[in-house]
């Protein structure tokens, strides 16, 4: 980190369909770096897609050098869903872990509450969302970067939230 800057790497898992999102926080504004998506060969084994999103992710990591790393979890309840979201979100992490960063996991209701203020908010309105946040021309796409951008811009939330939360208690203890 320089300077109170922080960068972070949002990543919305998916076999299909692999979303990132980098922003940097710079004081109270949250500023898009950059954004896209991995899609693998949906033909491809499901092997050679985790390496390819793997790769992918670690190109973005070396190239974009994030501070920290958040990363979309799956949703209880849904099986297969959660079998094909867990297999590259391991992927994910792996990545992270490989490059020494630190990761959090959002559930998405958590993306959606943190960044809509309402957790059931549908993909519209969360790019749209991100689109004000970013202060974009046009929300984001394809909408796995989007929503990548989203479980980025949760964590800066989120983040920004728990040290004002520290501040706050710290000046209560002052007086």
């Amino acid at each position: 980190m320089s300077g109170g800057s922080v960068t972070i790497l949002g990543i919305d898992p998916g076999l299909t369909v692999t979303g990132y999102g980098l922003i940097r926080i710079e004081g109270d504004r949250h500023i898009a770096l950059d954004f896209g998506a991995v899609a693998p060969p949906t033909q491809a084994p499901i092997a050679e897609r985790l390496i390819r999103i793997h790769d992918a992710l670690t190109d973005v990591i070396r190239e974009a050098r994030p501070d920290e790393v958040a990363v979309e979890d799956f949703i209880v309840g849904h099986v297969r869903a959660a079998v094909a979201v867990g297999e590259a979100r391991a992927v994910a992490l792996l990545a992270a872990a490989q490059a020494g960063l630190p990761v959090t996991l959002y559930k998405p209701l958590e993306v959606k509450q943190f960044v809509t203020s309402y957790g059931r908010g549908g993909k519209e309105q969360v790019a749209l969302m991100v689109q004000a946040l970013l202060n974009l021309d046009e929300p984001p796409k394809p909408p796995d970067a989007s929503d990548a951008l989203a479980v980025a811009l949760c964590h800066a939330l989120k983040r920004s939230a728990v040290s004002y939360q520290k501040s706050a208690i710290g000046l209560a203890r002052e007086r």
